[in-house]
């Protein structure tokens, strides 16, 4: 598959959309996860909160108002991350008391919000000793005759972030897990998905260089009706042609009765001017007529979609009937080609081509005619597959000047010579018919070089 492939486009896609949903919802969950870590992280700090709230409020008048640990060792460790703190508000010289772990530092205290309430519960982040990350939790209280005290505690806040480590690298190699198992059965999807796709632009190819002449086999619900109507107007270009076929048949029939009435009439007048004149311009009328129908032939066969042709087959025939038909002067026909080669087109174009090519090089040989065939690439095409079919003689050649002229329709340069003159440019006219061209030159063995390019496949 090409990388601009419909297939390649929808696995991209695919890939990018999944990659895109992953991270938005691993962001999610680790940001779900780390509020429901923060919220059970401040409920453990409430109760101590509210254990030190109980004893600020209690009416005892003797002993320690505030239990060191309340229930927690770390409180008893210096610069452990975790401290309490009480402080008298209302006093002249406000009145601390802390956990032995803030050892001889203070807690610091959230920013306050100047709408809420001053009693108001609050929690928060805030740097502490050792500039270490706190989670921290207070509030004020007023007991009125007893005092207004303001209580702070506080725990370290990397087991938060520890906490939500670990669950993120959780997420990650889960979600990578994931992604490879989605992108595989994407991959999956994709490639199966489209696979009768390109079944279908196989089969067209195949058609189009001639190994096939339709869409063959079972194609999905989806697929169907575009093989149907494939097929449907490959079938109808060929009705096309076949009727283009019998209509210049049947035209050429219709008027080559009315022009030999004309041409037999005025052959009885013997010498008659007029007759003459009559015979000349029946002669141009049959040539015309023969040249259109040949072009509407040709163009009719060229809009098909061709077979493909092994052309050794039929050049090696050609060459043993034309030794044949030239048997009595002797003409040696040497052959070359490869094992393969083949010509996309039809093999009755193919014969009439390469049989006007051997039939000219025999007239005008001495005593021998060389074919060779090559299978390359077309010139100018690209990686477009062609066929080059080179006939020689060893005759007198022709000058550039005379080249061009017997590629003209009806040019003869030699009257005593058999034919009608049209043999080179009916392969003129087939050949750029089917993108090809035929190139006259200079034959190695001393005669004319007839080079014909075509389609190959």
């Amino acid at each position: 598959m090409r990388t601009n492939s419909l297939a390649v486009r929808l696995f991209l896609w695919a890939t990018a959309w999944t990659v895109v949903i992953l991270i938005i919802t691993g962001i999610a969950l680790s940001t779900l996860y780390r509020h429901a870590v923060e919220r059970a992280f401040d409920r453990r700090l409430d109760v101590y909160l509210r254990t030190l709230v109980a004893d600020v409020a209690s009416p005892e008048d003797s002993g320690d108002k505030f239990p060191q640990s309340i229930g927690e060792p770390l409180f008893e460790l210096p610069l452990s991350g975790w401290y309490w703190q009480v402080t008298r508000l209302d006093s002249k010289t406000p009145e601390v008391h802390s956990s032995r772990s803030l050892w001889d530092s203070n807690l610091p205290r959230l920013a306050a919000d100047r709408s809420a309430a001053e009693s108001e519960y609050r929690q928060g982040y805030a740097r502490g000793p050792e500039d270490q990350d706190l989670r921290l939790v207070e509030r004020s209280i007023d007991l009125g005759a007893d005092g207004r005290y303001f209580v702070a505690v506080a725990g370290d806040a990397s087991e938060i972030d520890e906490e939500t480590h670990n669950f993120n690298r959780a997420i990650v190699i889960t979600f990578t897990a994931l992604t490879m198992a989605l992108l595989l059965t994407t991959a999956l999807q994709v490639r199966f998905g489209l696979a009768p796709l390109t079944r279908i632009s196989e089969s067209l190819a195949a058609i189009r260089s001639g190994r096939a002449e339709r869409l063959e086999g079972e194609f999905p619900v989806e697929i169907a009706p575009l093989a149907r109507e494939t097929n449907a107007l490959i079938e109808a270009n060929r009705e096309i042609v076949e009727r283009a076929r019998t209509h210049v048949g049947n035209l050429a029939h219709a008027l080559k009765t009315p022009l030999s009435v004309i041409v037999n009439e005025a052959a009885t007048q013997g010498s008659d001017s007029f007759a003459q004149k009559v015979l000349e311009q029946a002669d141009i009328m049959r040539d015309q007529v023969a040249r259109q129908l040949e072009r509407a032939r040709l163009a009719a066969r060229s809009t098909r979609i061709g077979a493909l042709v092994n052309v050794p087959p039929v050049v090696t025939a050609l060459a043993r009937s034309m030794e044949k038909l030239h048997r009595e002067r002797e003409i040696a026909i040497d052959v070359d080609v490869p094992e393969h080669a083949h010509f996309h087109g039809e093999q009755q174009d193919l014969e009439e081509m390469v049989g006007n090519l051997v039939d000219n090089g025999c007239k005008w040989a001495r005593s021998r005619v060389a074919i060779e065939v090559l299978a390359d690439q077309l010139a100018g095409e690209g990686e477009k597959a062609g066929v080059r079919i080179i006939v020689d003689d060893d005759g007198p050649g022709l000058s550039p000047s005379q080249r061009e002229q017997v590629a003209l329709r009806g040019q003869r340069l030699d009257e005593t010579k058999p034919g009608s003159g049209l043999g080179l440019s009916i392969v003129v006219e087939l050949a750029r018919l089917y993108g090809g061209v035929l190139t006259l030159g200079t034959a190695p063995i001393g005669g004319l070089r007839a080079e014909l390019a075509l389609p190959g496949g």
